[in-house]
């Protein structure tokens, strides 16, 4: 793991229906690679190869809410992964909050959808195809101070 490049261990999304939640999560991921990697009793982690990405029943037993202005974005492969995902999403009981698309303004290579969980979270899929960019920098290097 110390060659992850990512500053996140993982995140986390509250469900106020476990497994209704988990079942809509067990139909959509699989479009973008992701699989169950962990389960612990109210709580399921999926990834492509280490628990990225939690859904769970909150542990203080409150009620889950949603965060605004919050959303979790998740890699796609390829434009088709992107459809795949929100067709999926919209299919599993999920709420379409962005149609799958370029969005110039992310981007000139961007192309991504946004759906709403069934407990309101708002969840993207994005495909950056930088053949459509080949100068654009996905990632600036820091500064020097």
């Amino acid at each position: 793991m110390a060659e992850n490049p990512s500053i996140l261990s993982h995140i986390s999304v509250g469900t106020n229906d476990f497994e209704r939640a988990v079942a809509f999560y067990d139909k959509v991921l699989p479009t973008l690679g992701c699989k169950r990697i962990m389960e612990h009793p109210g709580a399921v982690a999926y990834g492509r190869e280490y628990p990225e990405f939690w859904v769970q029943s909150p542990i203080d037993g409150r009620p889950a809410s949603v965060g605004n202005g919050t959303h979790i974005g998740f890699f796609a492969a390829s434009k088709e992964a992107v459809l795949a995902f929100f067709e999926a999403a919209l299919d599993a009981g999920g709420k379409g909050d962005g149609e799958p698309g370029p969005r110039p303004e992310y981007g000139e290579p961007y192309y991504g959808c946004f759906i709403r969980d069934l407990d309101g979270h708002k969840i993207e899929a994005a495909f950056w195809d930088m053949d459509l960019a080949p100068d654009y920098e996905l990632y600036v290097e820091p500064h020097a101070h």
